[in-house]
């Protein structure tokens, strides 16, 4: 088959690959219909978080029809069935599982002592990101094995396009437990740093939560457009200072609710006196990530409120000003998505026309593209904010 493979720092190619087989009775195949590219497959990309290996599978957006069931599976799983394929692997059997945090399942990540080794801590296994998540064959390909498919899978109903279903694979349900978990009050302000496709979904969950105002930030005005067309006031850090916006906005008192839908990788203009720090540290491997949003969300958010972090960190990070978080008794939530938690709800939103997740597409491929289209994705070319890919 063909499938899109990591072979090093910037370096994707469509190679043809072994064809996936059952492996495990829990085991199911599927041919892929649609797969996406992720900004977290970006991380991978420029080689910020460690373990890929040259030949790795990537990709953690995926949906097809099933074609082969293992023994295990057949009581939830048969051969026809069209499933979107969350990104966390989930055995739903373990405690974490039975208490919903299934991004935490403890028996999915197959080099969970890896992990555990290297950074002290673990989550499920994921689908193609790096062997610290289980090494897991991605979904950027033809056919994909999904392990634990009995409780790995979103059966979804025929008739509805994949574009409107893939993306309950990962941004539509990160972008709600995002906002989902500020607890938003009909009062609030919540102020979302990143305009890309998981901040897209973010803005339209708090909108559809209730949030009295939603505020978006980012520089590309292709993004900040698309989330003006989404019902949020837009802020261009490029152009204006974004505290002393939020604070006209407020009158004084900052938003309520801060989310970052940035992540390790925040690009933010060379005026801010922590952006080179930032880089020059992790360029001598000092320091993991670039958290300048998470420091702005702790200056602006108003005594008393809660910071969603949905963007992915790596590892150590410097000048937090825990001191401020603490005195001004923030609430902080984050984590990978407990993907199965939300889709039935999600699911029933989009049948019945609440929310179409497709809007976030610009660009759709066939698979071959893919290499090129990580350039054009990565650079943010042609107006591109989300890249889905047809194998």
């Amino acid at each position: 088959m063909k499938a899109l493979v990591w072979h090093g720092k910037e370096d994707i190619r469509c190679d043809s690959v072994s064809d996936p087989e059952i492996q495990d009775p829990r085991d199911a195949i599927i041919k892929v219909t649609s797969c996406a590219i992720c900004g977290s497959d970006l991380h991978l990309f420029h080689n910020f978080i460690p373990a890929m290996l040259p030949g790795d599978i990537m990709g953690h957006e995926t949906m097809g029809e099933v074609v082969e069931v293992g023994s295990g599976a057949s009581g939830k799983l048969k051969k026809g069935d069209r499933i979107v394929v969350p990104f966390t692997i989930i055995c739903g059997e373990c405690d974490q599982c039975r208490r919903g945090n299934f991004s935490v399942c403890e028996r999915s990540n197959r080099n969970k002592a890896l992990a555990e080794k290297a950074f002290g801590h673990t989550t499920a296994g994921l689908f193609g990101y790096t062997h610290l998540t289980g090494g897991y064959p991605g979904g950027q390909a033809e056919y994909l094995r999904v392990p634990f498919a009995d409780a790995t899978h979103i059966k979804v109903p025929d008739g509805i396009p994949d574009e409107k279903l893939l993306f309950l694979s990962d941004i539509f349900p990160t972008g709600w437990q995002a906002a989902a978990q500020c607890d938003i009050e009909p009062t609030d302000t919540v102020a979302i740093w990143g305009c890309g496709p998981v901040g897209q979904m973010a803005i339209r969950s708090a909108i559809l939560l209730g949030a009295k105002q939603v505020v978006a930030i980012d520089r590309l005005p292709e993004r900040l457009g698309m989330a003006a067309a989404g019902g949020a006031i837009t802020i261009n850090f490029d152009e204006e200072s974004v505290i002393e916006r939020l604070n006209e906005l407020t009158g004084g008192k900052g938003p309520e609710k801060c989310i970052d839908c940035v992540g390790m990788e925040s690009h933010v203009s060379l005026s801010y006196p922590d952006t080179i720090y930032d880089r020059a540290k992790q360029f001598m491997m000092l320091e993991n990530d670039r958290p300048h949003v998470l420091r702005e969300m702790i200056y602006v958010c108003r005594g008393g409120g809660v910071l969603s972090i949905p963007g992915v960190y790596s590892g150590l990070d410097d000048k937090i000003p825990l001191g401020m978080l603490m005195n001004k008794g923030l609430t902080v939530r984050t984590g990978q998505t407990h993907v199965n938690k939300w889709t039935d709800d999600l699911l029933r939103r989009i049948e019945e026309g609440q929310i179409d997740p497709s809007f976030v597409i610009t660009h759709t491929v066939g698979l071959e593209d893919g290499p090129e289209m990580y350039k054009t994705f990565r650079d943010k070319q042609d107006g591109c904010v989300k890249v889905v890919l047809k194998p």
